[in-house]
């Protein structure tokens, strides 16, 4: 079977190369016929030059058919200078055959009677002046044309001939000597001048082919420099280029919108089914945009797993429906060798002119609202507004003033702690740190914790806390345990586990008296290097607690997974707007499933004596709230510590509150 396809592929590819032959001739064809149009001033030149020259030879020798053939010259001359002007050979409806045809029967005619003329002066024996005057013309004209119609070369050596036929009749039937010599000359003439004809022709087929070729090949490679690879859509440059026309041809009253488009969590789909797979999830949410896109749109991959949609719009509702119909395309389940794969994406969207007048301007505008899309919590859509870019003036303020303040040591350390229900001693205090900004006063951590999230100054700061918060607990009895929040970024960061070995070894802090506290959004997005950075540190004594339990997803899945020795129920469970029988049925689950477990459960914001209460009843361990205490700095924290300890004192701020446990 495959010997057989051998023979039809190789005839395929021969017909596929004779049909690109045949199209580049007809388009070389249709160039060298376009040449003899141009320039029609030089046709009106020597067309003027024959009947001044006929003119001038009929009123020297008074021969009426001299006349006669002025006004034929003039009829044909006029003609031909008309349809040069009037056909457009530009425009791609007037056929290259007919442009051929109207031009043949004016050079023809035209040649052949300049000829005749000139035939006619020796027929009747003018005078020499006359005789010399329209030979010396008609030979000049057939010799010139050869040159200027060289392009179609039939063309040029008809003219030629028909130039030359009349006056080699005319000198043969004159019989002198000199005549036939005259009749050899020009017998001589014609071949030469199409050998001249056919080289000229040849170098002219030869330079338009090559061109033609260099053009294709140009406009394939700027094809190809503006496509994806991968998904065929314009890549970042076709985007670009496309913009920049679009904006260019719209009125000012025109309204487009940019749409940028990144699919979440896409680095999952690369990282677990493999690329190929990746690659063919692309060309799909690929294929989908286009399907959606409306006419005029440009739809691009920017690169990676984003993509941009630019594209006339009638009004700012016409763009949200655009934008609800992307997220509906996106969000349908993608099956890919049997996988169903749900997709989502966040979409930033920017107007023109109502949020930027030129591309740059705009892309920005959109990046930023896509930004705050996924900040707030993915899979939605953001409109661009102003005080995005209020905002992230902020937030570059923070971010250099959060890198200097590092440097200052304007940060501090404080300490809440967690206490155990049953007995109301402190078992642990949890670091927390604060920002007193020499200008602005106390920035809360919510201000300046997701900038450092953001910007990665994160690593840097959360090893510095950790590396405080083990000297300062270095300090307090050894049954005293300190609590560290880590970022999910601060964990893949490379040497994650190094970091906090390092603040252990410098404070001379057992790893068992160190808790780091989790989140359920470190699992979701990188099992493979928090199991590597779990097992590590929980090998030397470091104990895990999940942080924030049922705000997240699959959370069981984690307690059984991973090592965890503590769960801190989040606050909304016990002081929020939505407390109630069900969330008191949940927090009585947890601690029943801690129970089971051997884990501790901590029971995050309490603030009255009710709420201690309920959840001791429901099984809760340990609690830690303004109840008990607000966070303290470190001198405060030791003086709990140091009063707790003394049968005949009073805890800071706890004395009471611990009358209230038993």
């Amino acid at each position: 079977m495959s010997g057989a396809r051998g023979p039809l592929l190789k005839l395929r590819d021969a017909i596929g190369s004779r049909k690109r032959s045949d199209n580049l001739s007809a388009r070389v064809r249709r160039t060298l016929v376009k040449s003899l149009y141009t320039q029609p001033t030089s046709l009106a030149i020597g067309a003027i030059n024959g009947i001044a020259s006929t003119a001038v030879a009929a009123w020297v020798s008074s021969m009426h058919i001299l006349y006669v053939g002025c006004i034929v010259l003039t009829i044909i001359a006029v003609a031909r200078v008309t349809a040069a002007i009037g056909l457009a050979p530009e425009r791609a409806d007037t056929s290259t055959r007919k442009l051929e045809l109207i031009y043949e029967i004016g050079a023809f005619s035209y040649a052949f009677v300049i000829g005749l003329i000139a035939a006619l002066t020796i027929w009747n024996n003018a005078s020499a002046e006359v005789e010399v005057l329209m030979v010396a013309n008609a030979l000049c004209y057939g010799v010139g044309i050869c040159a200027r119609n060289a392009g179609r070369p039939t063309i040029a050596m008809g003219q030629l001939i028909l130039v030359c036929l009349p006056i080699m009749f005319a000198a043969l039937a004159a019989g002198s000597i000199a005549f036939l010599v005259f009749f050899v000359n020009i017998l001589l003439l014609i071949p030469a001048m199409i050998s001249i004809t056919m080289n000229v022709f040849k170098i002219l087929r030869d330079s338009i082919a090559a061109a033609e070729t260099s053009a294709q090949l140009a406009d394939k490679m700027q094809i190809l420099a503006r496509t994806d690879v991968v998904t065929g859509l314009a890549n970042r440059a076709g985007l670009n280029h496309s913009m920049v026309e679009t904006m260019m041809a719209v009125d000012d009253d025109s309204q487009l919108a940019l749409f940028w488009i990144d699919l979440d969590r896409f680095k999952e789909v690369n990282d677990l089914l493999g690329h190929p797979v990746g690659d063919r999830v692309l060309t799909e949410v690929a294929r989908r945009l286009r399907e959606v896109s409306p006419p005029g749109a440009t739809v691009a991959r920017f690169g990676g797993d984003e993509f941009v949609m630019f594209c006339p719009i009638n009004s700012r509702k016409h763009s949200e429906q655009i934008a609800s119909e992307v997220h509906a395309e996106i969000m349908r389940p993608v099956r890919v060798d049997g996988n169903r794969l749900e997709v989502r994406a966040s979409l930033g969207v920017a107007l023109l002119p109502e949020d930027g007048n030129d591309a740059d301007t705009l892309m920005k505008s959109a990046d930023l609202a896509l930004y705050h899309a996924k900040v707030g919590g993915r899979s939605q859509t953001r409109f661009f507004d102003k005080t995005m870019t209020r905002d992230l003036v902020r937030r570059r303020e923070i971010e250099d003033e959060l890198r200097m303040a590092l440097k200052r040591d304007e940060l501090s350390i404080f300490f809440q702690p967690i206490v155990d229900l049953e007995t109301g001693k402190i078992r642990t205090f949890e670091a927390l740190v604060r920002w007193f900004h020499p200008e602005k006063g106390e920035l809360r951590p919510d201000e300046f914790i997701p900038v450092a999230e953001e910007t990665g100054v994160i690593v840097t700061l959360g090893n510095w806390i950790t590396a405080q918060a083990a000297r300062t607990a270095a300090q307090w009895p050894e049954d005293i345990s300190i609590a560290v929040n880590l970022s999910p970024l601060q964990i893949r960061a490379p040497g994650a586990a190094l970091g906090i070995k390092n603040a252990l070894r410098e404070a001379g802090l057992d790893p068992a008296r160190l808790e780091l506290e989790v989140t359920e959004s470190l699992f979701i997005d990188d099992n493979h290097a928090t199991a590597n950075f779990i097992q590590e540190l929980s090998a030397m004594g470091v104990k895990f607690a999940l942080d924030d339990f049922g705000t997240g997803y699959s959370s069981l899945g984690y307690i059984n997974t991973f090592p965890f020795k503590k769960i801190k129920v989040d606050r909304s469970f016990v002081s929020g707007p939505n407390v109630g029988r069900k969330s008191d049925a949940i927090i009585r689950a947890v601690a029943e499933m801690g129970s089971t477990l051997q884990m501790d459960i901590v029971a995050e914001g309490l603030e009255t004596i009710e709420q201690v209460q309920a959840v001791k009843a429901a099984g809760c361990t340990l609690g830690q709230g303004f109840y008990f205490s607000r966070a303290v700095p470190d001198y405060l924290a030791a003086m709990l510590l140091a009063q707790e300890r003394d049968p005949d004192g009073l805890a800071l701020g706890l004395g009471d509150n611990k009358q209230n446990l038993g």
